[in-house]
């Protein structure tokens, strides 16, 4: 049975399967800890893992190195290390019982994806090729993360899945910031998109 039916997406069989793995792991988990909004659990294909998926056609090519900031159930960092094995994906989550979800969920569908416990603020790590967040914080604070990154390498891609509030967010993070992004919609929700951003820097007088 193929669990990814969105027209828009295509994956294979190997990917479809280990998706369909990773939502019986999602359904399993959720009884225990509150991974995602409980209201999006019946419609998790498209929610969750197609709204996921979109975001892979717009990492450059090349990539090596993705970042998934405040990662939760994984939405879209662990879909993506599904979706593209061949780029090493980092999980950054604070919260040591969605990273144990994480770890299980990376175990039983043999992806490789680094599970790192610790808060964004405080890790060390070194600057990625892209960085993705879903559903974590306004793009202000997101740049506020990332910009020491961003420092490090010029080239960073950020790939934010936003909603309504979109386009205040952007004029918002102008005021702080430096950047160059194009609005990509989304193909789950009218009132939702992509941002990709670019050369980010911190705003000079």
């Amino acid at each position: 049975m193929v669990f990814i039916t969105n027209k828009a997406i295509n994956v294979s069989r190997e990917t479809d399967s280990q998706l369909a793995t990773y939502n019986a792991l999602l359904h399993k988990w959720q009884k225990a800890i509150n991974i995602v909004s409980p209201s999006t659990l019946n419609d998790s294909q498209q929610r969750h893992f197609v709204d996921s998926l979109q975001i892979a056609s717009l990492i450059p090519k090349n990539t090596e190195t993705l970042y998934d900031l405040g990662s939760g159930g994984g939405f879209p960092g662990m879909v993506l290390a599904i979706a593209a094995p061949q780029i090493t994906v980092t999980l950054i989550e604070s919260d040591r019982k969605k990273c144990s979800f994480l770890s299980n969920v990376s175990r039983e569908t043999g992806i490789k994806a680094n599970v790192c416990n610790e808060r964004i603020e405080q890790t060390s790590l070194p600057a990625p090729d892209v960085i993705t967040a879903r559903a974590l914080a306004d793009l202000e604070t997101l740049f506020t993360w990332c910009i020491d990154w961003a420092a490090q390498n010029p080239a960073l891609t950020l790939l934010f899945p936003k909603g309504r509030t979109a386009q205040d967010e952007i004029a918002v993070a102008q005021q702080k910031f430096d950047f160059s992004y194009e609005v990509h919609p989304s193909i789950v929700s009218e009132e939702s998109c992509i941002i990709a951003v670019h050369k980010l820097q911190k705003r000079t007088a």
